[in-house]
């Protein structure tokens, strides 16, 4: 009994261990969209640099409200000292010297200067958050458009399966009507022919979803992911957007703007900051100490205080100077707001027309799809009547394939534009 409670423990304490060394995707698992998005925001690279920045920024805020505080130090020395002078007949002159010192300094008034400061760096901070919102955003968009690459390169597998295995019922068709005599060889050569190009397209439609579950990986972050599955179907779901209203949305929600009027606030506070760079400054400072020399103990002891006004009288144009920048730098904000703006509108519009046409293809796609399955089975049933041709089976094999492979992407140019638009609208 207690073998078989030890062994259930042992279970117990390794299996979370094995987990973890086996990584966020086990060997087979079959992932869908919530989980990859999930992974994504957990594992991605660019999203751990962007929430590293923030607390870079949030430790920046409290290095500027350090400002306000007093500051406190200690210095102690120890000096032995022979002078030259003070050689004499009876013995050198050789001293030794020791000091300690405590100081207490406290900036009393420096009109605003740590107050805008630490305004400044709150205001980084919050461009920062808004920087992380914007990689997430960016992030989950090219999960999204990796998966349904992915959920395309499997439609377009299985369509080159069911082609090659459409291809090899009408080579198996066309050796029996040879082997009776009523269809000529040359119905087999063509046969066997477009069996070995079906079976090229499948080897590169099996590259290219090797390729595909590549680009996934990297999407979410583990290019080196164990094999994995996905379990959804490319699915059409038409959608009423308005576009007035999605042009509203995007001038309210876009992270990356947010983050670039932040930038302008912090930048006007940085106007400020360098004006005040004409005012004085008021601080104070304490101090106590001991010293002594000779090695005669205790040491004396000694203490200060007092208060200092600096007022920059000139300081060569420098504070100008600063002033200038800051205004420049809030010119160069502007104009890449103005241009910002420019480029969230056309991607909302390309991605809003994107996903019109793609529906409308949808629609289009599927009725090709029913008229080329009808005039395959008119094609084979011609054929094995044996007044049809292998050349009309053939081009009715193609035409069923391309309008298969036709209506699978329009399903898949959908779902990226749907999701390109809430990228451009900045859903979150």
């Amino acid at each position: 009994m207690r073998r078989y409670v030890f062994f259930i423990a042992c279970i117990v304490l390794i299996a979370p261990l094995a987990a973890a060394a086996q990584g966020p995707i086990g060997r087979g698992e079959t992932l869908d969209l919530g989980r990859c998005l999930a992974i994504a925001l957990e594992q991605h690279p660019s999203i751990l640099a962007a929430a590293g920045a923030l607390r870079a920024g949030d430790s920046r805020i409290g290095q500027a409200r350090a400002g306000h505080y007093p500051q406190i130090s200690g210095s102690a020395g120890y000096n032995r000292s022979d002078p030259i002078s003070s050689t004499t007949a009876f013995g050198s002159g050789v001293a030794d010297s020791y000091s300690s010192t405590v100081l207490l300094s406290q900036n009393l008034y420096d009109f605003g200067r740590t107050a805008t400061q630490v305004r400044i760096q709150e205001l980084s901070r919050d461009s920062f958050r808004s920087d992380l919102d914007d990689v997430r955003t960016r992030v989950i968009f090219g999960v999204k458009q990796a998966y349904y690459g992915l959920l395309r390169a499997k439609s377009n597998r299985e369509v080159s399966r069911e082609v090659v295995g459409q291809f090899q019922q009408h080579l198996e068709r066309a050796q029996a009507f040879f082997v009776i005599g009523t269809k000529p060889k040359f119905d087999v050569t063509k046969a066997e022919v477009d069996l070995s190009g079906a079976r090229l397209n499948l080897l590169r439609a099996e590259n290219a979803l090797r390729l595909a579950r590549v680009a996934l990986s990297n999407a979410i972050g583990l290019p080196e992911a164990e094999q994995y599955d996905i379990a959804e179907q490319l699915a059409f779901r038409r959608l009423d957007v308005d576009l007035d209203e999605a042009l509203r949305k995007a001038a309210e929600r876009r992270p990356d703007l947010q983050s670039i009027l932040i930038r302008k606030s912090a930048q006007q506070q940085s106007i400020e900051l360098a004006r005040k760079g004409y005012y004085p400054s008021l601080s104070g400072s304490a101090s106590y100490g001991w010293g002594g020399s000779g090695g005669h103990f205790p040491l004396d002891q000694g203490w200060s205080f007092g208060a200092q006004l600096a007022i920059p009288l000139f300081t060569g144009y420098s504070t100008k100077y600063q002033i200038d920048e800051a205004m420049a730098n809030l010119e160069v904000l502007a104009a890449n707001e103005a241009l910002l703006r420019q480029a969230i509108d056309q991607e909302v519009r390309q991605a809003w027309l994107n996903m019109q046409e793609a529906a409308d293809r949808v629609g289009v796609a599927e009725l090709s799809v029913r008229q080329a399955a009808e005039n395959l089975d008119l094609a084979n049933g011609r054929y094995a009547s044996g007044v049809g041709s292998p050349i009309e089976v053939t081009d009715a094999l193609a035409a069923a394939s391309n309008a298969k492979t036709a209506h699978i992407a329009a399903l898949s140019d959908y779902n990226v534009a749907h999701a390109a638009l809430e990228k451009a609208v900045g859903e979150r």
